[in-house]
This record gives structure tokens, sequence and C-alpha cells, in this order.
């Protein structure tokens, strides 16, 4: 018997069907301003799309799951290797060698001082068995020398190793402000290191376009597509400039790009990459190839107030990175703001991923996007925004000399302002933080606090005595100092050469940093006088008046540190002023209706006023009141939409002066 469909039964509705229902509850309001979002690269994001029609499926390097990647961060290479082992035991089936000083350490990183370092800080870690990632920054070469020295000392053959040693000059370079050498000079060290790795057999990857830096600078989706574009094709450029063609340039490539909580926006990047790479080889001359494309989640979106929401942003970030088509996932434990994560903290970040592939089965469809009408919109989208991005970067002679004209900085600049004021408007709320705060968290543990700056690298003051060994500079050359003992500050003074570049650094930011900054000054006050800053809500009229205002107020000024005292309402003016004196609170905000507002918020704003308060705050929008209102004693008008970030600085000054 043929399966019959219940839809079958009933006609197919269309989109003006759909707009006609639509434009009955919204009652005459603007359908594109209620309905209608934009990204930060202006494209539109509609709340309904048709099913799209011959799509093509992206697909992973390899088919099947994604490789579950956890960092080994910590700073003293023993504990390091314990938290790995750990890892790989839990189900982790590959490991992110951070490097000391490197921009993603944080502070933090396995200070590498020598081969013999490296090997306790793998000590046993079977590296045919697993996927390493080397992620050191600008002493990305020198890292690299020592880990294919261990390969050799453990007596591995490179062919069979999943390796990539994440060298990157031009990110490392966006990061730091620096560059050891001028472009020409390590163009022909990235030429040379791709030789000998070839001679040796290597079958990983040498060069990483990561997207971290531009994300973390604050830009949008399109921008980190397209300084990765334009990094991996300056790259390609370098090599082939070197003697190797393209096909083998192209193999020594990998790429990394963020995932973050927007899950319909992370999972059209990472499939507009692929597709946008493709559209390169196309244009090298080559049949396209699946790329190696990791993903990392978002350091912009972790917060260091309620960090327990952070597991629920990281599960977004890792469930759109699996079905956008990953290769290979790592999720940053929920305390990595507050500090070096824990082993509790670890576990939670590995266990994300064994549950979304485990029991949900994610990596089971090889493009679960593929035909979803709002999915392939998007990725369309970021395809011709990314792409004409790209073409502006090309045209100002490449990434290169866009950074160094401070042209791609000056870009994101733009879009990093846009966020700062949705952050601070709370257009984009961020939970726990701007919206939902807990300010009598309790503290959660990490293993060194962020704001403790670890040692010096092993034997780093040793060698600063020491006769730094002549500049070297074939990677044939460090790897086999690197075999004979030398010490990694003795590589790292090979790197010099002629004519360094100097540029302006990208920030690192987190999106939660500006009311972070606000909570600290309320721990301050704290710590100085023995209570928080506190603010009286002066309710008026019934519960049922007041509570959606009250709520509200409660939420906006705890998200600045400022503790809400409120209470059951007041219909007597002498009772709310007592009641305000009482709390010993200081500052006031008057919640109610409009209604209520126009019998009694004057006489209200009046008593509080004579009562002393330095603030007295409105819940709601003034209209057409906003002057008589003023003259009454308000002080400020609290709604959504309003600059938060403004409103609770003032209301601390006040409360702690």
């Amino acid at each position: 018997m043929d399966d019959l469909s219940l839809a079958a039964e009933f006609p197919q509705a269309t989109r003006e069907q759909w707009l006609k229902r639509v434009e009955g509850v919204l009652k005459g309001a603007d359908f594109r301003k209620k309905l209608v979002s934009r990204s930060h690269d202006g494209i539109d994001i509609q709340p309904l799309y048709a099913k799209a029609e011959g799509s093509t499926p992206v697909a992973r390097e390899q088919a099947g799951r994604w490789r579950v990647s956890q960092r080994i961060d910590h700073p003293d290479p023993a504990k390091a290797n314990e938290l790995a082992l750990l890892d790989l035991e839990g189900g982790a089936d590959a490991l992110t060698l951070v490097a000391h000083k490197a921009p993603a350490a944080r502070g933090f990183g396995v200070r590498i001082g020598s081969l013999d370092d490296l090997d306790q800080a793998l000590s046993g870690v079977m590296l045919d068995l697993i996927h390493l990632r080397v992620d050191a920054g600008g002493h990305g070469r020198q890292m690299a020398a020592l880990v294919l020295a261990l390969a050799a000392r453990r007596g591995h053959k490179l062919a069979d190793l999943s390796l990539d040693l994440g060298l990157d000059p031009i990110g490392a370079m966006a990061a730091q402000g620096k560059m050891s050498a001028s472009w020409d000079t390590m163009a022909g060290r990235m030429g040379d290191t791709l030789v000998h790795l070839t001679e040796q057999g290597f079958a990983g990857r040498a060069f990483l376009a990561d997207g971290r830096v531009y994300h973390e600078a604050g830009a949008s989706e399109a921008q980190e597509l397209a300084a990765v574009l334009a990094t991996g094709v300056g790259y390609l450029r370098a090599l082939e400039m070197q003697g190797h063609t393209l096909d083998a340039a192209r193999r020594a490539l990998s790429f990394l790009l963020v995932a973050d909580a927007d899950e319909f926006l992370t999972v059209a990047k990472l499939r507009a990459l692929r597709r946008l790479w493709a559209r390169v080889e196309q244009a090298c001359g080559l049949e396209p190839r699946p790329i190696r494309l990791h993903a990392e989640t978002a350091w912009r979106m972790t917060t260091r107030r309620d960090p327990w929401v952070n597991m629920l942003r990281t599960t977004v970030a890792a469930f759109s990175a699996g079905i956008g088509g990953a290769d290979a996932v790592t999720v940053l434990p929920f305390t990595a703001a507050l500090g070096l994560p824990d082993a509790f903290a670890r576990r939670v970040a590995r266990n994300t991923q064994l549950i979304l592939l485990d029991e949900s089965n994610l990596a089971r469809v090889t493009d679960p996007a593929a035909g979803a009408g709002g999915f392939e919109a998007l990725t369309d989208a970021l395809c011709e925004e990314a792409w004409g991005l790209f073409q502006e970067i090309e045209s100002e002679g490449g990434i290169l000399e866009s950074l160094k004209g401070d042209k791609l900085q000056a870009r994101i600049a733009i879009v990093r302002a846009q966020r700062e004021q949705a952050v601070a408007t709370r257009k984009e709320p961020i939970t726990g933080t701007s919206e939902f705060p807990n300010i009598h968290e309790t503290e959660v543990t990490v293993l060194m606090p962020a704001s403790g700056e670890p040692l010096s690298p092993k034997g780093e003051e040793k060698a600063a005595g020491e006769q730094v060994a002549p500049a070297e500079t074939s990677f044939s050359a460090l790897v086999r100092m690197a075999g004979q003992g030398a010490t990694l500050p003795q590589l790292v003074g090979t790197a010099s050469g002629p004519s360094p570049v100097a540029i302006a650094p990208l920030p690192s930011t987190r999106t939660a940093e500006p009311f972070e900054r606000l909570r600290d000054r309320s721990d301050a006050h704290l710590a100085k006088t023995g209570e928080r800053p506190r603010i009286f809500l002066a309710n008026l009229g019934p519960i049922a008046a007041f509570t959606a205002r009250a709520t509200f107020a409660k939420n906006f000024f705890e998200a600045g540190g400022i503790e809400a005292v409120t209470n059951d309402g007041f219909s007597d003016v002498g009772a709310l002023r007592k009641a305000y004196l009482d709390s010993r609170a200081g500052l006031a905000c008057i919640c109610s209706t409009d209604e209520i507002y126009e019998k009694h918020a004057e006489e209200a704003a009046q008593a509080l006023a004579s009562a002393g308060s330095p603030l007295i705050a409105l819940a709601g929008r003034p209209g057409e009141r906003e002057e008589q209102l003023t003259r009454a004693g308000i002080t400020t008008f609290i709604y959504a939409g309003c600059d938060t970030l403004k409103v609770l600085s003032r209301a601390l000054d006040e409360a702690c002066s």
C-alpha cells in the first residue's frame, strides 16, 4: 500500500495567504520593522522562507563525525598533560596545543621551553590515533619544529599523523601588531617549510587561515569570511611564488571559523566558506575539493557574570558548527572568561559535543541545512556580501596591504561600534548579564584566575643570558635544532629578519565587558561598605498595575549591580516617602501603568525628591509629559531601547559617591 500524506487532503497554503493573516495580527504595524531583522552585514532575515530548490549540499573533508577537540592550555606541561589525558579518555579525539603567549592563550597556554617540555605535555598521547592542531601565534614555525622533532623522537612517520601546524603569520600579525620580517622573507620561509614537510611525507596541513582575530575585534560574518578568504589567497600566492603548484599549496591549507550563539548565521557562514573557497579554486583552474574546516566557539560571546549561561551559548554554537559542516569543533569551557578552566568545566565542554554526536546523531546527515529556505538564502547572501568585501581587500593589494593601511581595521571598527551600541541599548541582550542578571550569584571554580599572569615559559629566564644560536631560518635547521635540545627562545631568536612589519593590531573584545565593568563597581562598593548600591522601587497602585514595569526595572538596574528593593505598592504618597527613607536605598524608580502615572507620578516624584533621592527614574517612555515629569523631579526614564549603560553608569555615580 502506498503511504498517504494527510497534508495532501488540504490545499497548499501560499505566502500571500500567510501575509494576509500576519497583517491582521500586526494591525497596521510595519511588517519589516516588526518581523524582519537585519544582520550587521545588512542582510535581511525574514520570518518565513519557502523551500529552496536545486540546492547542492556541502560536504566535510571526510564524511561522518566531526572531531571533538579539546584545548591543552595549562601553563605547567605536567598538569596540561593530566587534563589532556582526561579529555581523551572521556571521548575527545583531537587536541589543540595552545602555546604560552599565543593570542588564543588568554594569558595562559602551555609553557613549552624545549622538546622535553613538549614531550611531557603530550606524554601518553598516541599521536597516531588523534588529531593535533598547534596554536602558537607568532611562534608557530618554531613550535611546529618542536612538534616534528617530537614525532621523530617517538619514531612516527609524518604520513601517519593527522596534524595541523597552524602557521598563520598574517593572523598573528593582525592580533599582535607585528611581523618579525618582511612579507617576502615570510613567504620564503613558508615555501621552505612546505618543501621540508613534503620531503618528509607530511600528510597534514601546514598553514591556517584563521577568522578568530577578526571575530574578536567585532567583525560581521561577511567580514570574517572575507578576511579568511583573503588570507587563504595570500598564502596561495606566497607558496606559488616559491615554486609550489597551486594544487600543493591548497592542500597545505586549513581554515578556522568562529561559531557563536546565532544559529542561523553560524550555519550559513560555515557553509558559505566552503562555497567561496570552491569559487577561488575554480578561478585558479583547480577542481574544487572539500577543505579542512575547524570551528571554535566564540570568545566574544563568553561572560564572566552568570557563567553557567555560557553552557547554553556554547551548546547552540557547537550544534551550529556541527550541522554547518565543521571537520573539528573546539568548545571553550564555560568558565574560560574567568580564568583557566578546571576538569569539570572541560568535561562539560567535551560532553556538549558528545551528546550532540552520540545522542542527537547530528553527524549522520551530510548537510542538514541543504534545501532549507532560510539557511540557503542566508548562505547565498553571505557568499555575495563576503565576495564583495573580499574583492575590496584584493583591490587594496591583498590582506597584508589592507592591514598595513589600517583599512580593514577601520571597516571592522564601524561594525564593532554598531555592536557596542546594540549591546548598550539591549537590542542585542546578553542573558545573565544585561538581561535576567543574578547579583547574588556564587563564584565558580577555576584553576587560575584570569587576573593572574602566568610565569614565563620554562627555560626562558635561563636562555636570556645565553648566546642565541646563529640565525638559521630554514625549517629543516629548526627541526634539527629542536631535536638537539635547543630551547624555544633560541629557536625564536632565528625569526628576526629584514624590514619587520608593524600595524595597528585588532582588539580582542567580549561583548559583555561594559556591563561587567559596572558590576565590578558594584562589587567594589560592596567590599567597601558591606552592601551593594540599592534602588527603591516606588511601586504605585495595586500589584497588577506595577508588576510588569517593576520586574523590568529590577532586571534593568541589577544588570549594573544595583540591588532593587521592592514592595507591595503604595496608594499614599506619605507612606511611599517613609518606605523610601526606611529602605536607605538612595536611588528610586517609579513603577506603574501610564494611567496611574497621569494621576500620581508627579506627586510621587516630588515626595521622593523631598526625601533626598539624587536620582529618580520612571519606568516607561515619558511621551508628551516629559517636561512636566522632569520638573516634578524625574531625572531619567528607563524603557526598552534606552541607553542602558549610560543610565546605569550615572546611577552608580550617584549611589557610590
